[in-house]
């Protein structure tokens, strides 16, 4: 029988309403087995996430201060959902304990991860399915990370005695039995980790939205969906800024080869982004998959002559910018010349500093520091059968008249990264993508 497990955000699970969209989703085919759920996200856009009320009645308890009248916005909330949805089902032993434990000062973690465990209780109680708490079946190791190993022994096992569960995303129990919180959007992680422990044949994320988008839609005008894309395309856009779950999510299902479906809770019948462990190049009518970019760039350019030639030259100027715990973006290197892009955040206070370093160890020629620089990335493994795909990228620029600061190809040959002037970013961005896509 095939296994799916899905995971709602949310929005897909902000009021009665958006319920009873998910449980149609779910009943709608068999497979649907293994549900993760998000706690209560916004209903409109002056609306509060369930999870930011919590948060400040915690901020609240730690000055001392009064949490009833924002506390009963959250009771409130979840006592609608379930009056709406007519069901016999009550949730005041657990807001009594969660409030004690907001004024006990109880960890911030775990309070942050009520919003998660109260809908999935509810969630379970409409659909007819069992409740499983992530606590002590998701595990972290002392350091604070996913303890893989013992969690998909843990959780397998578990799961095989229950056909169908609701889970609650974002959260587990380090060794000591305390909760802890993955990052913000963490509900994309537990779904891949439950995925991965029962082996499943999908993992469904259920959003907002239809799916991954070529390029971003505050820069491009209605940019066409993604249909199919490769991990390896995924995370070279998402280096750039491209996001539609939680990076960490993919790597859990990505070493099980499980393929990813995002869809739209909205709109169910759209297929949405499936994301893949392999595609073959031509079996795409696309050349390029996706465009992303990222201003805030800054660049070290080094000049000397016989460069080349100076052994452990690049060594040493790379080691001045790990003492000042600075990651290189990109290396573009010539003969006599050698390029360091960096994250301008991170030059702002020592700029000059790590200047008269290199000046210093490699007594360079000329030394430009450069700030106000843009990557734009264009990833596709319909590039690497294509000709002429770089001549494309390069000649649409030269069209627009954008001068071109920078240029990196990967050894994979599914991306084409270039530098431009920040004040060029959008419509770089609008041009490269008109040259493909329009």
């Amino acid at each position: 029988m095939e296994i799916k497990v899905l995971k709602f955000g949310g929005s897909s699970l902000a009021d009665s309403n958006q319920f009873k969209k998910v449980a149609a989703i779910i009943k709608s085919k068999d497979s649907r087995r293994y549900i993760i759920a998000s706690a209560p996200g916004k209903r409109d856009s002056g609306d509060q996430k369930i999870t930011d009320l919590l948060y400040e009645s915690y901020i609240l308890s730690q000055k001392n201060e009064d949490i009833d009248e924002i506390f009963k916005k959250i009771e409130d909330r979840f006592n609608r959902i379930i009056e709406e949805l007519e069901l016999d089902f009550s949730l005041k032993d657990e807001f009594k304990k969660i409030k004690s434990s907001i004024y006990n000062h109880i960890g911030m973690d775990y309070i942050l991860s009520r919003g998660e465990y109260l809908n999935s209780m509810i969630l379970a109680k409409y659909l007819g399915y069992d409740f499983i708490d992530a606590e002590k079946r998701i595990l972290f190791s002392e350091d604070g990370t996913l303890d893989r190993q013992n969690t998909d022994l843990v959780l397998g096992e578990l799961l095989k005695k229950h056909k169908r569960a609701v889970i609650p995303g974002f959260y587990g129990s380090m060794s000591d039995g305390t909760i802890k919180t993955f990052s913000r959007g963490g509900s994309d992680i537990t779904g891949s980790i439950v995925a991965r422990a029962v082996e499943a044949d999908v993992y469904e994320n259920w959003t907002d939205v239809s799916g991954m988008l070529m390029a971003d839609p505050r820069c491009v005008e209605e940019p066409k969906v993604i249909d199919l894309i490769t991990y390896k395309e995924l995370r070279e856009l998402s280096y750039m800024g491209a996001t539609i779950m939680h990076e960490e999510a993919i790597f859990p299902v990505k070493q099980s080869g499980i393929p990813i479906n995002i869809r739209n809770t909205n709109l169910p019948e759209d297929k949405g982004t499936m994301i893949v462990a392999k595609a073959r190049s031509e079996n795409t009518d696309r050349i390029i998959t996706g465009i992303a970019g990222r201003t805030g760039f800054t660049t070290i350019h080094i000049e000397k002559d016989m460069m080349n030639q100076e052994v452990g030259f690049g060594r040493k100027v790379l080691k001045i910018l790990e003492n000042h715990s600075i990651p290189f973006e990109h290396i573009p290197t010539g003969i006599d010349t050698m390029s360091i892009i960096v994250n301008s955040n991170l030059m702002v206070d020592n700029k000059e500093v790590i200047k008269n370093e290199i000046c210093k160890t490699v007594n360079p020629d000329i030394i430009d520091i450069e700030d106000g620089l843009a990557m734009i990335a264009v990833v596709g493994r319909g590039m690497v059968e294509e000709k002429g795909t770089a001549m494309k990228v390069f000649s649409s620029i030269n069209k627009a008249s954008i001068n071109v600061k920078m240029i990196d190809q990967g050894s994979s040959e599914i991306n084409i990264i270039i530098g431009v002037d920040e004040k060029d970013y959008i419509l770089a961005l609008r041009t490269i993508y008109s040259e493909f896509v329009e």
